[in-house]
């Protein structure tokens, strides 16, 4: 028997994209039009004018390539990770390997029951109980009545929704369906378990669970496709990776190559200018030093110029994960400073943070330009930069402060 359990081969899926013709505000008059014609064009369908019509029809269609000439292939017990930006054709992939939609050019070959957990909803009856879903899912897998009995009660468990069980699943909250439908698609014993991003939508109790889960099927032998920006769990449990870009596959390898090879895409600037406001005080540029004076230190300037004076200028910063999740945010107000009093309508603000405690990896930063009272501008996810750890140093969170910890930072005018 072939270790090869999924094996996919010049894969393509195009949609048609409409565009709607601009009619100079004859919406009305043109729809009149076109209905009137519409018995003419028929009877002209060979003539010239049709086939102008037909041009210009097809003028306000374009075709797009959600997936174009992929090829791959996965073994029996792979856990695979499918990274990749927003659009870059990951829940199509995953949808044409559920046979939720149908390739446009190309083959899938699966060896084996496939469950699929795509997004919140996927494969429920809303109208049924919580009950019968699993045991219509498990007829969909083509599990018999006495199979799905016998994983019944750890579904139920691994979901924790016993109170609901018999309530229709369009009443349940969507935590309660994921939950539920995730214990469904890892309990019924599938050879090929596809869950795409929708864990996001679980507590971080759940997601834990369901990593744990994953393992396990993995352990048995069993294939996982797993779809996440979450790259530090992809680290932890994958141990192949697929990058798709723009349609296409970038790699296929391992999971380090995989990410390193992703992480180093991700347009990073370590600098960035903005065009001057005349009219108010406003952020000139923005400037990431994240490795110039040792693993866990960072340097931030952010550059300003007023059409009066501040008194005194101040900045702010926030630090969020590729996610778009606060994990660090600073200003003079809770930080360190040694301003002073200075009456400034340009010059630069500085931030230097030491043995800063976060994980290294990649992130985006944020900043806002004011003074003690009021806010004038904001840059909000100016640059992605790579940040390198240090040591982790002993700090105490401040409740008033943006992210999930605090750190020793100080700031100055230059």
């Amino acid at each position: 028997m072939s270790d090869t359990v999924i094996r996919v081969e010049n894969l393509g899926k195009r949609y048609t994209l409409g565009h709607q013709r601009h009619t100079s505000g004859n919406g009305l008059r043109h729809a009149i039009q076109d209905a009137l014609s519409a018995p003419f064009r028929k009877l002209l369908r060979n003539s010239t004018t049709t086939k102008n019509i037909a041009s210009a029809q097809s003028a306000c269609t374009e075709d797009f390539w959600a997936l174009k000439d992929v090829n791959f292939e996965v073994k029996r017990g792979d856990v695979v990770g499918i990274i990749g930006r927003n659009g870059a054709g990951k829940s199509t992939l995953l949808k044409i390997l559920s046979r939720i939609t149908e390739p446009t050019t190309g083959s899938i070959e699966l060896d084996g029951r496939v469950a699929s957990l795509l997004e919140v909803g996927t494969g429920f009856h809303p109208e049924l109980s919580g009950r019968e879903n699993i045991f219509l899912n498990g007829a969909i897998l083509g599990m018999t009545r006495a199979e799905v009995k016998s994983k019944f009660d750890e579904i139920v468990a691994f979901a924790e929704v016993e109170k609901f069980l018999d309530t229709p699943v369009k009443r349940y909250s969507s935590g309660m369906y994921v939950r539920l439908a995730f214990a469904v698609a890892a309990h019924l014993e599938p050879e090929i378990l596809i869950v795409d991003e929708v864990l996001a939508v679980g507590d971080a109790e759940f997601q834990k669970k369901c990593v744990g889960k994953m393992q396990d099927v993995a352990k048995g032998g069993r294939t996982v496709l797993f779809v996440s920006h979450n790259m530090k769990a992809i680290q932890n449990l994958c141990k192949k990776g697929i990058i798709l870009e723009s349609g296409r596959l970038k790699h296929a390898g391992t999971t380090d190559e995989s990410l390193r090879i992703y992480s180093e895409s991700i347009s990073m600037q370590h600098r960035i200018t903005f065009p001057i406001d005349d009219s108010r005080p406003s952020i000139s540029f923005v400037k990431v030093e994240p490795v110039q004076s040792g693993a866990g230190n960072l340097v931030v300037e952010i550059g300003f110029k007023s059409p009066f004076v501040l008194n005194p200028p101040v900045g702010g910063l926030v630090i969020t994960s590729c996610l778009g999740t606060p994990v660090f945010g600073s200003n003079p107000r809770f930080h360190k400073n040694d301003f002073g009093q200075p009456r400034l309508s340009e010059g630069t603000l500085r931030m230097t943070a030491n043995n800063l405690p976060i994980h290294g990896g990649i992130y985006k930063l944020s900043v806002w330009l004011g003074d003690w009272h009021t806010d004038y501008d904001e840059k909000r996810d100016t640059l992605a930069f790579e940040f390198k750890h240090g040591q982790p140093v002993a700090n105490t969170p401040n409740p008033e402060m943006m992210g999930f910890t605090d750190a020793s930072v100080s700031w100055s005018v230059l």
